[in-house]
């Protein structure tokens, strides 16, 4: 599967396994592991950079194990095979948020124009809260 044109994941990597869905559907739930658990070991892949695997872990800390796994389910259909599929466009979706780096930042400052209709705001709204107080006669 390839993400970005840096970032390579092998299918061999994955390792799935299968459980019965819960939920609404009759026998077939009963029945048919339909439920796919993609297990997928993030420190040991090699075709993902360094950089892009420490921003997966930052975005997605609560989906890791302890280890470094990363365990993605999926029982939206019926059928195990489109689960495993969506299981693995899931993966390749959260893969392709955290590929770019996030654009740096760069301070500015108000203008002087900002600067003034800020202190002219500031100051209508004392002149009215001073009109707003008792008045000593």
């Amino acid at each position: 599967m390839e993400v970005a044109p840096n970032i390579r994941v092998d299918e061999s990597e994955f390792k799935f396994s299968f459980a019965r869905s819960g939920g609404p559907g009759g026998q077939n739930v009963n029945k048919v592991s339909s439920k796919v658990i993609l297990h997928w070991d993030l420190a040991a892949a090699p075709g993902v950079p360094e950089a892009v695997k420490a921003r997966f872990r930052a975005r997605f800390a609560n989906r890791l194990t302890e280890a470094g796994v990363l365990v993605l389910d999926c029982d939206e259909t019926r059928s195990q095979h489109q689960n495993r599929e969506l299981v693995v466009a899931r993966l390749k979706g959260m893969l392709e948020q955290v590929a770019r780096p996030p654009k740096k930042r760069i301070p500015t400052k108000p203008s002087k124009a900002a600067r003034n209709r800020r202190r002219a705001s500031r100051e209508r709204d004392s002149q009215k809260k001073q009109l707003r107080r008792k008045v000593d006669y």
